[in-house]
């Protein structure tokens, strides 16, 4: 397989997860909510798994805060590669695409936290689901449409 897929499928996941963002911060401001600590509690235990020493107590806190989103960036372009990968070979139609992707990242993300013990989705509310799925719609639609524009031979279906 060329690089060029994964290439493309990575920008894809690039621009998706720049939109999701976008949309769980519009969410904050509009509904006046706090951010999510569970990417940076996730870059906590993720680092504590993995026997890496963040260090003191205050420079710690700033890392988990910074490697939260990165982690949040590195699954979306690694699904976003995934994907191109799995598209270049056959045409997925845009529904089933959107979620492929969107579905994908957020049960990676998802389950990632649950596993490490950050979160217990069969504790949240209707409105905390929304929250979540929301977003990664809008991630998986932003990904696919930029698949598609980036790669249109291998997008119909």
């Amino acid at each position: 397989m060329r690089a060029a897929p994964l290439v493309d499928g990575a920008i894809a996941g690039a621009v998706g997860s720049a939109v999701l963002n976008l949309v769980s911060y519009l969410d904050m401001a509009t509904r006046a909510r706090p951010a999510s600590t569970t990417p940076e509690t996730t870059a906590g235990r993720l680092a504590d798994v993995a026997h890496v020493d963040l260090g003191p107590a205050e420079e710690a806190a700033n890392r988990r805060a910074g490697l939260g989103p990165v982690l949040g960036y590195v699954t979306g372009i690694a699904a976003g590669a995934v994907f191109g990968a799995f598209a270049a070979r056959r045409p997925v139609p845009l529904p089933l695409a959107v979620v492929l992707l969107g579905g994908g990242v957020m049960a990676t993300s998802d389950g990632a936290m649950t596993v490490l013990g950050v979160t217990d989705p069969r504790t949240w509310r209707r409105i905390d689901w929304v929250s979540d799925l929301v977003p990664h719609l809008a991630y998986g639609l932003t990904a696919a449409a930029t698949w598609r524009r980036l790669r249109p031979s291998s997008s119909r279906g």
